[in-house]
């Protein structure tokens, strides 16, 4: 009787009905897990979501199901630098347009975020905002930026690339990605009111998914999830700049 090895076992198949499974169940946890945090002001629960989704792939895939999914070394390191330069001007082109349509109002979605960071006094002091910088921006480039790229670009990616191709695959993550951040911005509570504002709806959400096109291109690029991971982390650190200095400032 062969033993097979068991570093080649299989835990999870990566097939194109895995690849939805990931996508519909994170997906909605998440929005229902972040509309709930608007309410409450409290995001524990949504930064658990993203621990989920980095620690998913070290519970359910093999190690060569690991590498499948991007998680190497880089082979072309080259790309890494461009990856965080790409992220960064992603979205400042995003604030930079949102701004010119809408100022710096709720309908514009980095006031609407800004507004949902609760423990942030409305105007801080220099020595404060340096502090909450440095908190928020810590965070926001290590929960989602490894978490979500992890299942999107990773697993829900290199499972439904076998049915629709590596473009095909793109595209439905992307959409998911997107779509998901309608709980962020897009579906808004304003003083106590549940709003949906249709036409700054429709820029975040084509925004996030445009990024994420950028994510996975980076990932392609360098030939590792890392890539992605740089590219969604500047994207991220940008967008904290651009939240205390700019929107807050």
């Amino acid at each position: 009787m062969t033993t097979v090895p068991a570093a080649s076992r299989r835990r999870l198949a990566l097939d194109a009905r895995t690849g939805v499974l990931l996508l519909v169940f994170f997906g909605l946890v998440r929005m229902a897990l972040v509309l709930q945090a608007n309410v409450t002001g409290s995001y524990q629960l949504v930064s658990l979501v993203f621990v989920a989704m980095a620690v998913l792939p070290w519970l359910v895939l093999t190690r060569d199901g690991r590498r499948r999914i991007g998680i190497v070394r880089p082979s072309r390191w080259r790309w890494v630098l461009p990856a965080a330069l790409a992220g960064g001007a992603s979205m400042l082109a995003v604030f930079a347009a949102a701004t010119a349509l809408w100022g710096l109002t709720a309908q514009n979605p980095f006031v609407y975020i800004a507004g949902t960071y609760s423990n942030v006094p409305a105007s801080p002091s220099d020595a404060d905002r340096l502090i909450y910088f440095l908190i928020y921006a810590v965070v926001s480039m290590l929960f989602s930026p490894i978490g979500e790229e992890l299942l999107y670009r990773g697993m829900a990616h290199e499972a439904l690339a076998p049915r629709l191709g590596n473009r095909g695959a793109a595209l439905v993550d992307a959409g998911a990605f997107a779509v998901t951040h309608l709980a962020h911005f897009g579906i808004v509570l304003v003083a106590g009111v549940w709003a949906f504002l249709p036409l700054p709806a429709l820029l975040w959400v084509a925004a996030m998914f445009l990024a994420s096109l950028v994510f996975y291109g980076f990932r392609v690029l360098t030939g590792s999830i890392l890539g992605s991971i740089v590219a969604h982390a500047a994207f991220n650190l940008a967008m904290i700049t651009a939240i205390f200095y700019v929107v807050l400032a």
